[in-house]
């Protein structure tokens, strides 16, 4: 099996809609939202520091995940449209994906927040360092470490997600 994890950007690849008909099959609407908001221009994953990436399984799109501006936060990102194909999930792609996402967001000094939906999301979070957090229309969030033997360590911020 090979996992390649891919920047979506300039148009939506018509695999997603397999993907948002399986996501719809489970009762989640956030990938029909994602197109919704696509085609309308009102979210694009084109601000500063978002990001939408699609993760693929010898060539086929098996989950996506995004990333946008926090609005309810100054200086935050959140975690958005993230969705794993049921076949694909137990795999590690869901992790490979929001770790991508979590490497990227690491060069904005920031916080991450996520709203898991329900019990089973909200555990795979919280496996990658989010605590729970509930408010402001988010359950979780990943504060960044401070690393106190970095001359810098004022300025400096990581996220160092827990291992499996």
């Amino acid at each position: 099996m090979t996992i390649d994890i891919r920047r979506l950007r300039d148009r939506l690849l018509p695999e997603i809609a397999d993907l948002e008909s399986e996501a719809r099959r489970e009762g989640h609407r956030h990938v029909a939202r994602l197109i919704d908001e696509w085609s309308t221009g009102a979210v694009r994953f084109d601000r500063d520091g978002e990001r939408l990436l699609g993760a693929y399984v010898d060539g086929e799109l098996a989950g996506i995940g995004g990333m946008t501006v926090e609005t309810a936060m100054s200086g935050a990102l959140r975690m958005r449209r993230f969705y794993i194909r049921p076949a694909m999930r137990g795999r590690g792609i869901g992790r490979m994906l929001a770790l991508a996402l979590l490497d990227h967001a690491r060069s904005f000094c920031i916080v991450v927040t996520v709203h898991a939906g329900n019990d089973r999301a909200a555990k795979f979070w919280e496996s990658l360092g989010f605590q729970p957090h509930g408010r402001d229309g988010h359950t979780h969030l990943l504060a960044p470490q401070r690393h106190s033997d970095d001359p810098a360590a004022s300025d400096l911020h990581r996220f160092t997600p827990r291992s499996p």
